[in-house]
């Protein structure tokens, strides 16, 4: 397989947007038509298709193809379609104007260099139309031509015209925005989309395909700066192979790139091609797999960047966003990041601003409703390479996840650099930056119980659980303490005492690295087990006795110690030769004889959860 695929035909991207009903499929029908861009007999297929349904010619057939459209009468997903115009060939993405489908508009969005606002002459500016102009902006969508619809309803009124376009003004100029041109027009006649028409002789301006080919086009990805976004990593024997596609510049043999996060440099070696020739360079929009002269390690989501302008590693982002999920977003919530290949956990540290489109007024506010829009500010759990959106849109802009649903979408405004100082001895974290770090606090699971009762395998299983749902715990068995740490220690009282003072101080050092340490120890004595809530703090040790009977623990005998202590053959064995204490007043008690290993461990993530989340 080639392993840089070829540059589609250039086009120019122009989404298709306004409120539902306003006639954005229509639209692009008639552009299909009077372009000469239909396949032949598309036409009559049209007409046939049109007549069975009671209607005249319906021009929005070609593009709501899907039935649930054509029963509802409404776009639900993004069409991408070619025609050429006098100047150009535009990919026209047509993108659905109902607030159900708002989510799929906003990816159509993203991939516009233009917009066309196609307005309903009658019914004016509208929420959504005010929300749709918002959202280009926050895209980044510059250029903006509008299309003043149905002027053939509207009896081809030129003061009717004249107040639409100045209100559109006026909101367009609050946004900073201005459109190129406003048309009026009528779709379904054909009325100044490509041609002049005589319906309105008071208008001296350009149709519509004329406005969209007088447009400005922005300097073409391939002029900035290297962005190549790792999408994974392979081996070609002792070398790294990094593949992925460029999102921004070009990579050329012999280049210096950086490696973020993490700055790593190296020179590009060759750019793998299996079984052809091996190109020189590849620029913006080609996937790739890259071979660097140094085995530096790399993996998914790092960033393979010009060295002389690299991304920016940042932690704390000032982003805007819009919110598509029914649940509002709050302050405080930690969600899923995804920016070109990387993901994390972020917390929303501050919604700053939610902005009224209707007004363009923005407050301060604690959650975020859905179509909502706001400035907010987010703490990532790891530093990501990334850049602002005005530096490189394609690098500069990710969706939130919630549920494994995309929730939302935002463009980086500002970055704050997460810089090293070489030199510099930075001061220790405290337990309330830990937890805005991680997503949570630090803490200890303390285990006790009998041998066999099952505290190592609940305590593993536990681990695991925490870490998927991006929980960073360990795991401090008995067993491996005493072959390591407390292997000088035996099993007299005193012995027991200095065992459970050693782990607990570990655990405590652990909790104070923001860990949730879960501890599986035997722990008989109460006395010992109180001494070890006191050395690691109240608020954050939590007592779990797994109880399993004797009879259970011993029919088990997994390490046959039981056997070993029933012939005399292992002295002060808990249970047998030495007592046992149960808690009277456990956070959590166990019983391992009657439950299931997956309800046992289910009940104690329950308990790490509510009680270390920050």
């Amino acid at each position: 397989m080639n392993a840089i695929a070829p540059i589609a035909d250039a086009a120019f991207p122009v989404v298709i947007v306004g409120h539902v009903d306003h006639g954005k499929s229509t639209l692009v029908g008639r552009i299909l038509h009077d372009t000469g861009s239909l396949p032949e007999g598309r036409v009559e297929r049209l007409r046939a298709e049109s007549a069975r349904r009671g209607l005249e010619l319906e021009w929005s057939f070609l593009l709501d193809s899907l039935q649930l459209e054509r029963e509802q009468g409404i776009t639900v997903d993004t069409a991408q379609i070619w025609f050429r115009g006098r100047a150009r060939r535009y990919a026209v993405l047509d993108a659905p104007g109902h607030a159900e489908f708002l989510r799929n508009m906003v990816t159509g969005a993203a991939q516009a260099e233009a917009a066309v606002l196609v307005l309903d002459a009658e019914q004016g500016v509208g929420e959504q139309t005010r929300r749709h102009l918002y959202l280009l902006s926050l895209l980044g969508v510059g250029s903006i031509v509008v299309a003043v619809n149905k002027m053939d309803r509207a009896g081809w009124e030129e003061a009717r015209f004249a107040a639409l376009r100045a209100e559109l003004a006026a909101y367009l100029g609050a946004l900073g925005l201005r459109a190129a041109q406003v048309v009026p027009v009528s779709a379904r006649h054909g009325d100044f989309v490509v041609e002049r028409g005589d319906a309105a002789p008071w208008y001296t301006g350009p149709t519509l395909i004329e406005a969209l080919d007088a447009l400005p086009t922005r300097p073409a990805p391939v002029a900035l700066p290297l962005r190549l976004p790792v999408q994974d990593v392979y081996r070609l024997g002792e070398e790294r192979v990094l593949v992925g596609r460029i999102e921004a510049g070009r990579v050329v043999t012999g280049d210096e790139v950086a490696l973020l996060p993490g700055g790593r440099r190296a020179r590009v070696l060759r750019l793998e091609a299996w079984g052809q020739e091996q190109p020189a360079s590849a620029a913006a929009g080609q996937s790739v797999a890259v071979v660097l002269d140094r085995d530096v390690f790399a993996e998914r989501g790092q960033v393979l960047a010009a060295a002389e302008a690299p991304s920016t590693e940042a932690q704390s982002l000032a982003v805007r966003l819009f919110w598509l999920d029914t649940t509002p977003l709050r302050t405080g919530e930690r969600v899923t990041l995804r920016l070109g290949t990387a993901e994390t956990r972020a917390t929303v540290e501050a919604i700053e601003a939610v902005i009224d489109v209707d007004a363009l007024t923005a407050a301060p506010a604690a959650l975020l409703q859905r179509n909502g829009v706001a400035r907010a500010r987010l703490r990532l759990r790891r530093p990501l390479a990334l850049d602002t959106v005005g530096e490189c849109p394609r690098t500069g802009r990710g969706v939130l996840v919630r549920d494994h649903r995309i929730a939302g979408g935002f463009i980086v405004e500002a970055v704050e650099a997460a810089h090293v100082h070489l030199g510099e001895t930075a001061a220790p974290l405290g337990p309330e930056e830990r937890a805005r770090f991680n997503g949570h606090r630090g803490g200890v699971l303390w285990l006790t119980g009998l041998s066999g009762a099952g505290k190592s395998t609940l305590g593993a299983r536990a681990v695991r659980e925490l870490a998927s749902r991006g929980v960073q715990a360990t795991l401090l068995d008995g067993d491996n303490l005493r072959r390591g740490l407390n292997r000088d220690l035996g099993f007299r009282l005193e012995d027991r005492a200095e065992n459970v003072r050693r782990a607990a101080e570990c655990a405590a050092i652990l909790a104070d690295s923001g860990l949730v340490a879960v501890v599986a120890l035997i722990s008989p004595v109460a006395a010992h087990r109180a001494e070890a809530r006191r050395i690691v703090g109240e608020e954050r040790f939590r007592e779990v006795f797994v109880d399993a009977d004797l009879a259970t623990c011993e029919a088990r005998d997994p390490k046959g110690l039981y056997a070993k202590a029933r012939a005399d053959r292992l002295a002060d064995f808990t249970g047998i030769s030495s007592p046992y204490e149960a808690p009277m007043q456990a956070d959590l008690r166990l019983d391992t004889a009657s439950l299931s290993e997956g309800e046992a461990t289910r009940r104690l993530v329950t308990l790490a959860t509510a009680a270390f989340a920050s």
